[in-house]
């Protein structure tokens, strides 16, 4: 049976996971200060993208994300174990993607996980390390190539 303090530690992760979904789809960068913590790594290279500290995700999301018009960050089933006041889960996120081709708008889906390990913070949960396992591309335009990688702070 879980404990109270689990059944409170899950639903804040979960909450924090959606706070992240939001945060990137409403292309707010700053309340990504909300989801991770300040010395936080995040590594999205497995997909095509960038590797880096949290201010130069940031930095890196704000570019390569203008080049898309749209896109939802769907997380579900998370695979979470918790071990007092740090976690580590993996969770799956489908992630339809809007760009421009031809004057047409083309859809396309990433499927990946986030393979994460989380602290309680002062501030309550936090991502301290995000990587990227990529699962799939489906519907990729033809001359589809990832924004650009280079991230600095």
């Amino acid at each position: 049976m879980l404990s109270l303090q689990e059944i409170s530690d899950r639903l804040e992760i979960q909450d924090l996971l959606a706070r992240y979904s939001h945060a990137i789809d409403r292309r707010d960068w700053n309340a990504l200060d909300r989801v991770f913590t300040q010395d936080a790594l995040i590594d999205y290279t497995s997909m095509g993208g960038a590797s880096g500290s949290l201010p130069e995700i940031k930095q890196y999301l704000a570019q390569a994300m203008a080049h898309f018009k749209g896109f939802q960050h769907l997380v579900a089933t998370t695979e979470l174990a918790l071990h007092g006041d740090t976690a580590h889960g993996r969770t799956i996120c489908h992630n339809p993607m809007i760009m421009e081709v031809d004057g047409a708008d083309w859809i396309f889906f990433c499927g990946l996980w986030y393979v994460d390990k989380f602290v309680r913070t002062a501030e309550g949960w936090r991502i301290n390390e995000r990587i990227e396992e990529k699962s799939h591309f489906f519907n990729l335009p033809p001359s589809f190539a990832p924004p650009p990688t280079t991230v600095s702070a």
